[in-house]
């Protein structure tokens, strides 16, 4: 299981987003340099109130945000919603 370093570098690279971008996107709750310290694999303690605009930072779930801080889960409609790519099969014809 990734935790919070993991998931914010992680996020931060496929996304292209830097700290302060992923600051702005958290409207401003989350300080530019906490994002940085977490992407650098600093350990920070991530509380209740913290998760939901961090997760709207990296554009996850607050359930995986929650997962990866070690936080109770919290109900989440879309858990269920498989998000696999969807391949489709293409065959030679002869």
């Amino acid at each position: 299981m990734p935790d919070v370093s993991d998931l914010v570098r992680r996020r931060l690279w496929e996304l292209g987003r830097t700290p302060e971008e992923a600051s702005q996107r958290s409207r401003w709750v989350i300080p530019s340099q906490v994002v940085e310290l977490l992407a650098r694999g600093g350990r920070g303690f991530i509380s209740e109130g913290l998760a939901r605009p961090l997760a709207r930072a990296l554009d996850v779930t607050e359930s995986r945000l929650r997962r990866a801080a070690g936080l109770p889960p919290v109900h989440d409609p879309r858990a269920g919603i498989d998000t696999r790519p969807h391949l489709r099969v293409v065959g030679q014809d002869h």
